[in-house]
């Protein structure tokens, strides 16, 4: 009983570490981390996810990462980071069409979500700016193309 709880507070202090090493941008020293809290505990979702994006962004190995990112899905479903990690991992790799069916797919399962369409509306194509002779973040471009996405979204509705 002791060994255990030794080892899942390895785990957690070493996941702990690899949120922080993600998060600073030290992807290959995140993966280092999460690799060995998933040592400790195999079935953890949330290690097998953040693990997968952790490969993705540092070793661009799609293959992993989609696999583990799959696999803490399958292991808890209603976790919506997991759709979002799995997402990350596909745009991240060049994959947009596999990005947007994933949170198209979370979107259906879990209904509206903040998170979930701020994801989509970041993968999604953008149209080309209204006024192409200005920056995209210029005012008028920026006003001009709200106009344009409200009318087009009328349109299809």
């Amino acid at each position: 009983m002791q060994t255990e709880s030794i080892a899942e507070l390895d785990a957690v202090a070493a996941f702990t570490e690899g949120v922080k090493m993600l998060k600073n941008s030290y992807p290959k020293k995140a993966v280092v981390c999460l690799r060995r809290a998933l040592e400790c505990d195999k079935e953890n979702p949330y290690y097998l996810s953040l693990l997968g994006v952790s490969i993705s962004r540092a070793d661009r190995n799609l293959t992993e990462a989609v696999k583990l990112c799959e696999a803490a899905i399958q292991r808890k479903r209603g976790e919506i980071q997991f759709h979002l990690n799995l997402a990350e991992v596909y745009a991240s790799a060049g994959l947009r069409e596999s990005a947007l069916h994933t949170l198209d797919r979370a979107l259906a399962s879990f209904g509206e979500d903040k998170r979930l369409r701020l994801a989509r509306s970041r993968v999604e194509k953008r149209r080309t700016p209204v006024l192409p002779f200005l920056a995209r973040e210029n005012f008028l471009n920026h006003k001009l193309g709200r106009l344009r996405h409200r009318l087009l979204k009328d349109r299809k509705d």
